[in-house]
């Protein structure tokens, strides 16, 4: 019996001592070939969860991903401009800020804020945006692929079904078929060649409680015939798990019904990873327990399949393989460092000049410009806020950046020489927001959360607001940060953060650090005075 379950963990091995073998030759480029990327985007890891961070050192089990960022370099200082998933996947994709997006339910939002931006769940890349990092490789001759969790590219047209209805009835497959050609769709007007088993949103957003569940093996799926049909050409692919995001629960994750997808069920479960009855058995074997470890080692056998995959068809000899999560998970929805703080690595056969860890300050808005000059593609660096990274990679240059900017809801902030500066301004109608107004919001955000099984924090109207939802004790991303800070509702915070890189002593009212907080103040002015919107006093 124990035979069934060392079988699939014999097979990481062996793929491990070949990635092992290819990253120990000597860099030479294959052909004249460019290179292909993989963006691995794993949603809402936490730093434990990952052994190539001291936090998470020893403490999960996930082969793939250990042997490959031991080979690559590790991004120790890797920001995020926005931390939820749209937004910081905007960023990924455009190398732009996401208060740049042309959505018009972001439009629609800062014209009824006075002008303000307000960042969150709304920064969609648009069929009208042609200079997207697909749009922009595609021209230049690659194939672009997407698979997995979208919530970045906008799909006009997608009509959710009812919550109690049955994904068997042959009207709802009809319109979750649908849905699935209207995405599809989508994702071409935004630059890519290929999209395919495709998540519109989180799975317990997608409609149907049902289908309430991930399937990492369906996604993976995906990702190898975006390889099969691809390969022999330069080729990118943008692969979004949903894991280790919720629902977290075993029942609705790696022990789900195999069959269930975002378009509705399956004929045969899949069998393109270890079976998911292994998992179990090889976390228990490895000497590994806790929270979602599971699932931690579903989503490094996604990635250990990919790999494989490209080794199979011969080209994982010339494939760069960025690791990232899309934001820090501790006090995500906020722009303290438990939030815009996040993890990447970059893998490619031989490593990089730069050595297994940089200490390179990069954001999420690097990585366009980045890839770009990677594959040798010609481009305008006006296109971009962010700056290429390669140079760093390949051991030119120590930093690319003065400072980092960070937006979101209604904060701003900015990072520079160890100082933090953070900016909370509510429009004045968010500030006085009626009663009853507060009351009808919270109500509607309770009833949705007791609809899915999930927490009502307050039933009190008068609860403050979060610092990017309107709603009273804040949502489910980022409740749980409230209470993290003392000085969370302070106008203006400023945070030393090598003595404080927890940020809970706001220096902003002490004397001693007046010159500091105008500093800072003029550095975010610089910043918010390229972008649209205004944003108080600092951009009236």
């Amino acid at each position: 019996m124990l035979k069934k379950y060392i079988l699939p963990l014999i097979g990481i091995s062996t793929l491990c001592f070949n990635i092992s073998s290819a990253m120990a030759a000597k860099p030479e480029l294959a052909k004249d070939d460019r290179p292909n990327f993989i963006f691995f985007i794993s949603d809402d890891q936490f730093k434990d969860m990952m052994n190539f961070l001291p936090e998470g050192k020893g403490k999960n089990y996930t082969p793939a991903t250990d042997v490959l960022s031991a080979g690559g370099t590790v991004m120790n200082r890797m920001y995020v401009t926005s931390p939820v998933c749209t937004p910081s996947r905007f960023a990924c994709l455009t190398g732009t800020y996401p208060s740049r997006t042309q959505s018009e339910g972001f439009l629609h939002k800062a014209k009824n804020h006075n002008g303000q931006t307000v960042v969150e769940w709304n920064t969609f890349i648009t069929k009208k945006d042609k200079n997207t990092l697909p749009w922009l490789l595609k021209r230049a001759g690659y194939k672009t692929g997407i698979t997995g969790k979208n919530h970045v590219v906008e799909a006009h047209g997608i009509k959710h079904p009812e919550w109690e209805d049955d994904p068997r009835d042959p009207k709802v497959i009809e319109l979750l078929k649908r849905n699935a050609e209207v995405l599809k769709q989508a994702c071409k007007q935004a630059g890519f060649d290929y999209a395919a088993n495709m998540y519109d949103n989180n799975p317990s957003h997608n409609g149907i409680k049902a289908l309430l569940a991930h399937n990492q093996d369906w996604i993976t799926k995906g990702g190898l015939d975006f390889i099969d049909e691809f390969h022999g050409q330069p080729f990118f692919l943008w692969f979004a798990t949903t894991l280790p995001h919720g629902p977290t629960d075993d029942a609705r994750s790696w022990k789900a019904d195999p069959r269930i997808t975002a378009e509705g069920l399956l004929d045969e479960p899949l069998t393109v990873q270890p079976s998911r009855k292994s998992l179990a058995k090889r976390v228990k074997m490895a000497g590994i327990s806790g929270w979602q470890k599971e699932n931690l080692l579903w989503i490094d056998d996604a990635l250990h399949a990919l790999v494989k995959k490209l080794d199979t068809v011969g080209e994982l000899d010339n494939t760069v393989i960025i690791y990232f999560n899309d934001h820090g998970q501790r006090s995500k929805g906020t722009v303290y460092e438990g939030g815009v703080h996040s993890e990447a690595f970059f893998w490619r056969k031989g490593g990089f000049p730069a050595g297994n860890y940089s200490d390179t300050i990069i954001s999420n808005v690097d990585f366009a410009p980045t890839i770009l000059d990677m594959a040798g593609v010609d481009y305008d660096p006006n296109l971009f806020d962010g700056k290429s990274c390669y140079p760093a990679l390949m051991g030119e240059v120590e930093q690319i950046h003065d400072s980092l900017y960070f937006e979101l809801g209604y904060v701003r902030g900015v990072l520079k020489n160890g100082w933090k500066y953070v900016a909370l301004r509510y429009p004045e109608h968010i500030a006085n927001m009626p009663l009853s107004k507060r009351a009808a919001a919270l109500e509607k955000f309770n009833a949705s959360q007791r609809r899915r099984g999930k927490n009502v924090y307050t039933e009190d109207p008068n609860t403050p607001f979060s610092h990017i939802q309107t709603i009273p004790g804040g949502g489910d991303a980022e409740h749980a940060s409230l209470s993290q800070y003392p000085a969370y509702y302070d106008a203006d915070q400023l945070y030393f953060l090598d003595n404080d890189p927890t940020e809970q002593k706001n220096l902003a009212d002490n004397p001693e650090h007046a010159a500091k907080l105008a500093e800072m103040q003029a550095e975010l002015k610089k910043h918010l005075a390229t972008l649209p919107g205004n944003f108080g006093e600092l951009k009236p």
